[in-house]
């Protein structure tokens, strides 16, 4: 809950800009009377047009954080699922947003940025597909707001469930989003990867699990080298690996016909992921690495991971990492990360009971251990 606040105080800090807006509101009296109406005319419809077009223009105008909030209000509160009118009004806003971004290119590049965002933040309000590729088309942004953003409109849960509606029809918009989300990844920040795990949780295509595959690779490799953030994000995405790995069936180790090709990646991202946790925990405190929100993040992980997904892969309540945490034995963590995980000369429980390795050594021979995680970099020396 911290890391959320946090984030979307940034958000709020971003967004002010000293000069207050001095535009007038648009009026609402013809689009309210046109909302309350079950048959619309051509008349009715240019209402809706000229609404949006003063509305929309409004707001790409307006620079103070509270007046673009109540603006925004305005337009969203204008929304109807109304059949004519929910159709209208989605093209109407389809057209006056784009403009707003060509607009937006013409401005400063703080300005744009703002105005950009602020566009994406009115989409993500408006939970329309046919909007979509709106978003789609800032996924690239190097600004990792406007980026935030445009994910959060792919990813609110009104549009996974039109998504989801129309995916035994039309998968191609499901297939479309998750094939842009899978290029944004490696360069995404951690609260835009959280956002984008809300598909791999919702819509099941095969995009899905690559996609989830690209966020877990993208976090194996920020532990690594040492440079993650947010922690606490590890429980979602360790828990999706999970749900995505089937059991065994038919005895220890042995796979089912039933079991996908593509299952031992999955389960290999999962060790990969909660090893570099364990370790990070481990090095991080020995090193005095990590301050202690960095190190409660990693125990949330370690335990919560423990009680909901190991459980279940294993067959048996698992209990021994929370006993190892809490008597601060960083002997029996690391004991117990090799014979979970499995350690250079031991395959771990879990690799030999869902039937996975870590890939192949420089010898040819299959590798019965996680990545280790590198010392963590030395902290630099202050002069006094």
């Amino acid at each position: 809950m911290k890391i959320k606040w946090a984030f979307f105080a940034v958000l709020a800090v971003y967004f002010v800009l000293a000069l207050n807006s001095t535009l007038k509101a648009v009026s609402t009296t013809a689009i309210d009377r046109v909302i309350k109406k079950t048959v619309l005319d051509d008349q009715d419809f240019r209402v809706i047009d000229e609404f949006l077009a003063e509305a929309v223009q409004e707001l790409v105008r307006t620079r103070d954080l509270t007046s673009v909030a109540k603006r925004r209000t305005v337009i969203l509160s204008r929304k109807s699922s109304q059949g004519q009118y929910a159709q209208r009004f989605s093209e109407s806003a389809r057209k006056y947003i784009q403009a707003g971004f060509q607009e937006a290119e013409t401005l400063p590049e703080e300005r744009k940025t703002n105005v950009i965002a602020n566009l994406l933040i009115l989409i993500d309000g408006m939970e329309d597909l046919r909007l979509a590729d709106l978003a789609m088309g800032r996924l690239n942004d190097r600004n990792m707001v406007v980026r935030y953003w445009a994910v959060s409109c792919l990813t609110n849960p009104a549009v996974l469930q039109q998504v989801n509606e129309s995916i035994t029809s039309n998968p191609g918009p499901a297939r479309a989003i998750a094939e842009r989300l899978i290029e944004v990844v490696e360069t995404s920040s951690a609260e835009t990867l959280s956002r984008m795990t809300r598909f791999v949780a919702n819509v099941d295509i095969p995009q899905s699990e690559a996609l989830l595959l690209q966020i877990a690779d993208a976090r194996i490799k920020r532990y690594g080298d040492w440079t993650v953030r947010h922690e606490l994000y590890e429980i979602g995405i360790l828990q999706l690996l999970e749900s995505k790995i089937p059991l065994p069936t038919s005895g220890f180790g042995a796979l089912t016909a039933t079991t996908a090709t593509g299952k031992p990646a999955v389960a290999r991202r999962f060790a990969q992921l909660y090893s570099y946790a364990m370790q990070r925990y481990i090095k991080g405190r020995a090193a005095d690495a990590l301050n202690n929100t960095q190190n409660g993040y990693l125990v949330s992980i370690l335990v919560e991971t423990e009680e909901k997904c190991l459980g279940r892969l294993l067959g048996q309540q698992q209990l021994t990492i929370r006993r190892a945490i809490e008597r601060d034995s960083m002997t029996a963590l690391a004991e117990e990360h090799d014979r979970l995980l499995g350690s250079a000369t031991t395959p771990g429980q879990l690799p030999a009971k869902l039937g996975f390795d870590y890939g192949t050594a420089s010898d040819g021979t299959k590798r019965t251990a996680p990545l280790s995680l590198p010392d963590p970099p030395q902290k630099p020396t202050v002069d006094n």
